[in-house]
């Protein structure tokens, strides 16, 4: 049985999109499902891809200590928790609860150029100034830090030496709307078949 998964966003959702598209293409095999997609605001362009393809969605108060979106995942039963593009920190409730089972996408080697406010433009603007000749994007388990938790996989992308905040953006989306859902796909199939460790 497909493992129940709630996906958080704050934006365009195109990673979202990417997960969606992944796991229509595996079809019955696919190891998780989409049970909800929650926002902490109406107007997140994830929520409309989401309704697109039929998935419920839920916004929530994400200014509580945790409460809002712990009975939100309760109420749709949630086995896995993957964020995609969410900007809020999960709070140490949630956390607690759902240890090891909560997946971060990050464009950036972790532990480089992470932490709070670090984040989209932000992370490739930091990587061109450093003169790095590698970044690329980091899946990891979610603790009660930014970008903290035990990683799951990388994959580097070259920094070409032309490269705008842009171009490299651009570069590193493409790979993350390959890798994220794979990623997912594998956790997935990890915890359903009681692979699944606590971090």
């Amino acid at each position: 049985m497909a493992v129940r998964t709630a996906v958080l966003a704050s934006g365009g959702g195109t990673n979202l999109q990417a997960l969606i598209d992944h796991l229509e293409m595996l079809g019955t095999r696919a190891a998780a499902r989409i049970a909800v997609v929650a926002a902490n605001r109406e107007a997140t362009g994830a929520l409309d891809r989401a309704r697109a393809s039929s998935i419920p969605t839920e916004v929530f108060d994400a200014s509580d200590d945790g409460s809002a979106l712990l009975d939100l995942l309760h109420r749709h039963s949630i086995e896995l928790l993957v964020l995609a593009g969410y900007l809020k920190r999960i709070p140490p409730l949630v956390v607690g609860e759902y240890q090891g089972r909560i997946i971060n996408v990050h464009p950036g080697l972790l532990p480089e150029f992470g932490g709070a406010g670090m984040y989209g433009a932000r992370v490739h603007a930091a990587v061109i100034a450093s003169g790095a000749k590698f970044t690329g994007v980091t899946a990891h388990f979610v603790d009660d830090e930014f970008d903290h938790g035990p990683v799951i996989a990388q994959w580097r992308v070259g920094v070409k030496p032309d490269d705008t905040v842009e171009s490299l953006a651009a570069r590193v989306l493409k790979v993350e709307h390959i890798f994220y859902p794979r990623v997912v796909e594998m956790v997935a199939a990890l915890k359903g078949n009681d692979f699944f460790a606590d971090f």
